[in-house]
């Protein structure tokens, strides 16, 4: 009698320790970033983070903001620029 399992075991087994590791380092990552949003912004800031603008909305908005009046000086600034 064999007590060697044959290759095919061998590798069926493999593979489930294979996909056993991807899983575990899966989770530990998850666990690793996992982190509690408390508040709204702490949510909006995450996502922020994470996603990124799209090359048109970008170029709207930088034309938008060149787009603005100058903002003038404050009261207390033009007060004290004399």
């Amino acid at each position: 009698m064999n007590m060697n399992p044959g290759p095919r075991k061998l590798q069926q087994r493999t593979e489930n320790q294979a996909e056993q590791e991807h899983k575990t380092t899966a989770e530990q990552r998850q666990q690793a970033t996992t982190r509690e949003l408390t508040t709204v912004e702490d949510i909006l800031r995450h996502d922020a983070e994470r996603t990124s603008v799209p090359p048109a909305v970008a170029e709207r908005l930088q034309n938008s903001i060149s787009n603005e009046a100058p903002r003038r000086k404050g009261w207390l600034a033009r007060l004290f620029s004399r």
